[in-house]
Formats: structure tokens, sequence, C-alpha cells
């Protein structure tokens, strides 16, 4: 992967660009808002934006644009999580699949089968019945929907590697299956799992919003931008800026990822526009 061509596709740049700006926009949060998230004025509710209050006040007068800040940092940290599950589990079992082949390829294969028939959403539901509404399920829905997508996707990198002469070679050599898929089948693809990592964080945020909506994610006095939208869904004919501010805010960071994505994919190689790269998860 050669990063210096990176700057010959203005849509990575711009995609990275915008998607770190978000992501520095909740961190921010982290140590400073406007005004604290918590802040009830009911004086002060239904504002537009004003000099006080950039982007106006809702229903409970908090600040819009605090409440803008820590629901992007809820999205990218709930997001972020379910990716790690899914690379942490699901690349070594695409790995492993390769490496091992046979009866283990079949259950890695299987397994992956079983857990696409279970959309994150009914994952989240079974666990919210069991444990209640919170960020932590919905990291955990989100990340168990991850694990087939990444292991799939290691599987089919790891496919095209393992035919190589000096994997062979290194067979021959006496090196394991593990060691194998350490050395030689993880470093080589690595850069179609950052690809990858991409697309599913866009659609982990997506995933997030539509959790919190349904009431199976993020729960007050926390905020994401999925709960202010419900918050805004009985207002939206009286007061449509309670719910264009968040639902902009989400549509803008998906695209930023995506187009993000889309320049990886083109700079490491245009190739994988057309092959090994999953669309579908969340």
């Amino acid at each position: 992967m050669n990063w210096r061509q990176f700057g010959r596709h203005p849509s990575l740049v711009v995609g990275l660009l915008a998607a770190a700006l978000f992501a520095l926009l909740g961190l921010v949060s982290l140590w400073w808002t406007p005004f604290p998230i918590e802040q009830i004025s009911i004086a002060r509710r239904f504002l537009g934006p004003v000099a006080e209050h950039w982007l106006g006040t809702d229903h409970l007068g908090r600040d819009m644009l605090s409440l803008v800040m820590r629901g992007t940092l809820t999205s990218f940290v709930v997001a972020g999580l379910g990716v790690i599950i899914g690379i942490g589990v699901g690349v070594p079992l695409g790995l492993a699949a390769v490496a091992w082949g046979g009866m283990v390829e079949w259950l890695v294969l299987r397994l992956s089968d079983i857990t696409f028939a279970f959309p994150a959403v009914i994952v989240a539901i079974l666990i919210a019945a069991l444990f209640g509404p919170g960020e932590i399920n919905a990291v955990i829905a989100i990340g168990i929907f991850n694990i087939p997508v990444f292991a799939r996707v290691a599987r089919g990198g790891a496919l095209a590697i393992a035919t190589q002469d000096y994997v062979a070679a290194a067979r021959l050599a006496g090196l394991g299956n593990a060691a194998i898929a350490a050395r030689h089948l993880l470093p080589n693809i690595t850069s179609l799992l950052i690809v990858q990592g991409t697309i599913q964080l866009s659609l982990g945020i997506l995933a997030e919003a539509g959790l919190s909506y349904i009431g199976l994610g993020t729960q007050p006095p926390a905020t994401s931008l999925g709960l202010m939208l419900r918050d805004a869904q009985s207002l939206f004919l009286i007061h449509p800026w309670l719910s264009v501010v968040p639902g902009l805010t989400i549509v803008l960071i998906v695209i930023a990822l995506n187009i993000a994505g889309d320049g990886l994919r083109d700079a490491i190689d245009p190739r994988l526009r057309h092959e090994g790269l999953n669309h579908g998860a969340g």
C-alpha cells in the first residue's frame, strides 16, 4: 500500500478530512461544550440559531450544538467499538478458515450464515429483553453483526494470498498454520480490512442511530444523534429544525465515511471495487 498515492484521490482527502472533523468535534465534547448537555432552561426552549446558541435549543431549552457534539461522540464510540469487536473476532475466524481449511472453514462459513440471519436490530431486541437497553448492548449487537462481515472479508483476501509461492515455501519450511496466518496472511490483507472497517464504521453509526431511535440504544441523561431524532419526532411539523440538525449530522458523517472508504479502495487497489468488500452490515 503506497500512502503517497492517497493525495491523488480527492475523494479520499475530502472524506477523511470531513470524518476527522466530526470525530474531533465529538472528542472536544469530552472536555468542553458550549453549554452542559443536562442544562435545562424552559424559558429558552425552541430558539432558532442565535448568537448564543448557534444551532438553537431543543424542547427542554438545551443547547443543540452541545447535544450534537456529544451525540457525535456517542455515535463514533459505539460504532467504533462494534468495528473493533468485528475485527477482533471475525478476522481470526476468517484467517483460520483459510489456514486450516476443511471442517474449520465449513464451521466458519456456517457460523457466518447463521449470524447474518439475525440483523443487528433483532440481536439488540434480544439483548434489551434480557439485560435492558443501553449503549453497551448496542455495541454488542453491532459487533456481533460485524463478525461475519470481517470473517468473510478476511477469508476472501487470505484465499488469494494462500496460493502464493512464499506461503507454500513457508509450509515446506515447517511453519505452522497459526504462524503462516500471522506472518503472511494477516499483513497482506491489512489494507482490505482498513477499507472494510471504514465502511462498517459508517454502517455502525446508522445502526446506532436506529437503535437509539427505537429506544434500544443510548438512554437519557446521555444523548446520541438517534436519541435526538426520537425526542424531536413529535415536534417535526412545528419545529422541523430539531429533527434536521441531528438528521443532517448523521447524513454528513455517513457520506464522509463512505467517500473516504471509496477513496481508500481506489487508492489501495481499484480492483477492490469489484472484489472482496461487503457493504451489507449493521
